[in-house]
């Protein structure tokens, strides 16, 4: 896995309250990354959804839990990936 992107989730994971800003990078780095993965591609589409209220600020947005959660096993998938 890419170091940056590795920092990326990582932080994000620890953050009480990660950004939007956070979200966007780590979405627009592992769209570049893994265009054709279809894993990968759906925590992008979760990344684009993140809003740190989460579903009050909308019926179909992730909170900070959410995404974490779906950070910590896609970490686990893309070191993986990696060996």
């Amino acid at each position: 896995m890419d170091k940056a992107i590795e920092a990326m989730l990582d932080a994000f994971i620890a953050a009480d309250r990660p950004s939007m800003l956070l979200a966007n990078e780590i979405e627009v780095a592992l769209d570049d990354a893994y265009p054709d993965n279809d894993y990968v591609q759906d925590l992008v589409g979760m990344l684009a959804m993140y809003r740190p209220e989460g579903g009050e600020g909308g019926e179909f947005l992730y909170d900070a839990e959410a995404i974490r959660a779906k950070l910590v096993r896609e970490r686990d998938y893309l070191s993986a990936l990696a060996n």
